[in-house]
């Protein structure tokens, strides 16, 4: 199923099995995506990272991922451009931004309840009839199928994480996740974040314990691992061109940092991937 405006924008919801699994990889700038699976024992690495995910799990996915199947069973792939919906100048309306995208140093997988299912089936069904209509009512109608299942599988993921505290505290959290997203290459420390929302890092490092999360800073440096790997492994730059990208001036402070996460130095990480 497939839609298309006037005006760029797209939505896709494609079953995907191990016939057509290419798919997965194949990811346009601004496009967001949620992976549904359908059955169990799909096998897919993600950043070079092997996951295994069973029936109805889902996973939401950002063009920056790099995505190799292994083992395709059944993946309902819905798919989506900024035109169609963007979550970022929709925040207030699906409070995604920095939970499902743009905030993970890890994959988010959602694990919906058998009551969770049946809604999220429901509204599938919902995206089947109105992909049938033609009026000028489609697109919008659309749009609230999108956004009705981000806030489902957003409420889903906050239940699993215990994310229980007020709705202004969870928001700061979320910001900050983004903020790290966007200034990781250049901000490595919990100070510039504290400063850009105005908090003190004490209150940052209470919210996120709070909530049982990892520390702020561990938070940095898991995105900055992230992109580090993401780098050493699909990109042909040298070590010290990969450190000046990630805002480290000195190819040994990249290395004494990157050997501290993940017991290997850069250099070995790269040639082990080749």
């Amino acid at each position: 199923m497939e839609f298309r405006g006037i005006n760029n924008e797209y939505l896709q919801i494609v079953d995907v099995h191990s016939n057509n699994c290419h798919l997965l990889k194949e990811f346009k700038p601004s496009e967001l995506s949620l992976l549904w699976f359908m059955d169990n024992n799909n096998r897919i690495r993600i950043d070079n990272v092997e996951y295994e995910f069973n029936r109805h799990q889902i996973i939401s996915l950002t063009e920056f991922h790099r995505i190799e199947p292994i083992e395709t069973k059944h993946v309902k792939l819905i798919k989506w451009n900024r035109d169609f919906y963007c979550i970022i100048n929709h925040d207030s309306e699906v409070s995604c931004k920095g939970l499902l995208f743009f905030g993970a140093s890890s994959v988010p997988i959602i694990n919906p309840t058998t009551e969770d299912i049946e809604i999220l089936e429901t509204v599938l069904k919902m995206f089947r009839i109105e992909m049938q209509s033609k009026d000028n009512l489609q697109l919008e109608m659309l749009q609230m199928m999108l956004k009705r299942l981000l806030i489902l599988c957003t409420r889903i993921y906050k239940a699993q994480n215990n994310y229980t505290d007020t709705k202004a505290n969870i928001d700061i959290i979320r910001e900050y996740n983004f903020l790290v997203e966007q200034h990781f290459k250049k901000k490595h420390s919990v100070n510039e974040y504290a400063d850009l929302l105005n908090k003190s890092p004490k209150t940052l490092s209470n919210l996120f314990k709070k909530n049982d999360e990892i520390t702020p800073l561990k938070f940095i440096q898991n995105r900055i691992m992230l992109e580090a790997r993401r780098q050493l492994t699909y990109s042909d730059w040298s070590v010290s061109e990969i450190a000046y990208d990630l805002g480290f001036s000195d190819i040994q402070v990249f290395s004494r940092f990157f050997k501290g996460q993940e017991g290997i130095s850069p250099q070995k990480f790269k040639e082990g991937k080749n």
